[in-house]
């Protein structure tokens, strides 16, 4: 057992006479493994079944070896292996974690039944039913939609198949009858001189897309199961809904958890009332979504029960009395908001639906509360961003400063603002995976070789905005690097012709500049050309049910600066989700 886990509560153990061995990987740090709601509702529900023991594993740190965390396994043991994957920076690393346990990466070097040494490897998470086809080649089965709506059909199937099944066979029985099973390699991909995927075709049997599952009911709310001093957010996590009804232009998981759901204020009181003895802080996801009623009952309830509040972030026009009072007792330290658009124009063009007040209210609001640390998100490189957009960012910020500034000096107290300052990146599945990384416009993107003009523009406006907050008193800036964001850019809308690059960043053989020119491919052709309204996406073979004539017209309505209202699941027919 890894010393990691002496302190961990949840953790499941079981022999392995007589079950099916199923490793679950984590492609980075134990602590956010074990701070991910997704992958802990993975581990628990393999585990559900007494004829299947799973045992995690977690990318290494420093010389630490490479092996199961319950039991010091090595990954070769296991002939099932499946790995959750949130994130594009984490795809290299996924792929590391197979080649150093010993298991081949490519599924088409993995033959025969599954079995220890050539097991069967199934991928799921957000980023996968996103866009599966960075990591098709990775896998022999891929997981479309949300674990609970698939594993209970997929895991039978695993149980009842034979040592001597064929391998193939029992992957087209699975990709044929279970709804969000794609099986990579019985689809192929047709490509023209510019790499634009001119048609996509499935084996015999199989569907043509394959449609996503989600989860339906609304009577149980998810909710940490387990726990450790180590993890990045060691609190009682519980959700309140998934998705979300905003509709904001830039953010996938709103389209892609379309329709939103709203888990009964009962099933989320359930959920924190399984917060275990010693746990004082509960952490709730989906608070953008949630009614202000149902978010009074919670509040009611962590006061009532002793319980601190922590969130990663607040949307700033839905902060009540209530929520003020939990949060001024909780304790918090800081509370963070999320402008995302530096000018109102621009949360105009991305649908934030978010005006200045709002923001200023907020800050003023939080700092009455006691909370001394404010956090804003803003993202550069939004389309159609120019200079004065960032000379309201400026302003916005000097306001907010000077508010929190008069209510601290009457307290005695000096607040301390942190402004995150982001490169947004086009993910598929929104009305802005059409446009350039950078912000270019058409006409600047449609040469190669002009990630070199997004990655200057993007620089240039970190370094105005240093330039111009220089003087702002007690303001700690934060920006990411451009270059390294263009990684993701590229991960995010590649194909599977991306597949030797990130076994090479993986192990070590290449930097993703290096990689990228040793197998001449252009971060041009995957981050920055403009994509037209009728082309065909390799994402597109999987069915979100989302009308892609709709994201198009949520472009245009973007480049127009214009609201669209939040989802209505009750008379919505706009984007075809809840007409599938």
């Amino acid at each position: 057992m890894h010393p990691l886990l002496a302190a961990e509560l949840g953790t499941v153990r079981k022999k392995w006479t007589g079950r099916l061995p199923a490793a679950l990987l984590y492609p980075n740090t134990y602590p956010l493994a074990v701070s991910n709601l997704g992958f802990q509702l993975v581990y628990c529900q393999l585990n559900s079944l007494d004829g299947v023991v799973c045992e995690r594993f977690v990318y290494p740190q420093a010389q630490e070896p490479f092996r199961s965390l319950e039991s010091d396994r090595p990954l070769a043991d296991f002939p099932l292996i499946f790995g959750s994957i949130s994130f594009e920076q984490d795809y290299p690393r996924l792929v590391a974690m197979l080649a150093a346990g010993q298991v081949a990466p490519y599924a088409k070097d993995r033959n025969g039944p599954a079995k220890p040494g050539m097991p069967l490897v199934i991928l799921g998470g957000v980023a996968v039913f996103m866009n599966p086809e960075p990591l098709a080649r990775f896998a022999d089965l891929m997981v479309i939609g949300e674990a609970e709506a698939v594993l209970p059909r997929l895991l039978p199937e695993l149980l009842a198949a034979a040592e001597n099944t064929d391998r193939q066979e029992l992957l087209h029985r699975i990709g044929a009858t279970i709804p969000g099973c794609y099986v990579p390699g019985s689809y192929s991909f047709t490509y023209n001189d510019e790499g634009r995927v001119l048609e996509i075709t499935a084996a015999s049997g199989l569907p043509q897309r394959v449609r996503r599952a989600i989860l339906h009911t609304t009577d149980q709310a998810a909710h940490s199961e387990l726990f450790s001093p180590e993890a990045e957010l060691n609190m009682h996590m519980t959700e309140l809904g998934r998705g979300c009804s905003r509709g904001c232009r830039f953010c996938a998981a709103g389209f892609i958890y379309r329709p939103p759901r709203l888990w009964d204020a009962d099933a989320v009181l359930e959920g924190l009332a399984q917060r275990p003895a010693g746990i004082d802080r509960a952490g709730l996801l989906g608070m953008e979504m949630a009614a202000s009623d149902t978010l009074d009952q919670i509040t009611a309830f962590l006061s009532e029960t002793g319980c601190a509040l922590s969130f990663s972030s607040l949307r700033a026009d839905r902060i009540s009395p209530q929520l003020l009072d939990v949060l001024s007792h909780s304790k918090l330290k800081s509370v963070a908001i999320a402008p995302d658009g530096c000018s109102q124009r621009l949360r105009h063009v991305i649908n934030k639906g978010l005006a200045e007040q709002d923001l200023l209210d907020a800050a003023a609001a939080l700092t009455e509360a006691g909370i001394f640390t404010l956090k804003l998100y803003v993202m550069i490189g939004l389309p159609t961003e120019t200079r004065d957009d960032l000379d309201e960012l400026v302003s916005l910020v000097r306001k907010i400063r000077e508010r929190m500034l008069a209510i601290g000096k009457a307290k005695g107290r000096v607040g301390e603002l942190l402004l995150s300052i982001n490169s947004f990146v086009p993910k598929p599945w929104t009305p802005f995976q059409y446009l350039s990384f950078g912000g270019l416009t058409e006409e600047e993107a449609c040469h190669e070789r002009s990630e070199k003009k997004a990655l200057l523009r993007l620089n240039q406006s970190i370094k105005y905005l240093k330039k111009a907050l220089a003087d702002v008193d007690n303001l700690h800036l934060r920006t990411d690097r451009p270059d390294t964001v263009l990684m993701q850019a590229v991960f995010a809308r590649a194909d599977r012709r991306i597949a030797p690059l990130l076994l090479d960043i993986g192990t070590g053989k290449y930097s993703f500049k290096q990689a990228m020119k040793a197998h001449d491919l252009s971060a041009w052709q995957y981050a920055v050309r403009p994509r037209t309204a009728d082309e065909l996406f390799c994402w597109e073979v999987v069915d979100q049910g989302i009308n892609k004539a709709y994201l198009h017209h949520e472009l245009d309505k973007a480049l127009r600066a214009e609201a669209t209202p939040p989802c209505d699941t009750l008379r919505c027919r706009r984007c075809g989700v809840c007409q599938g």
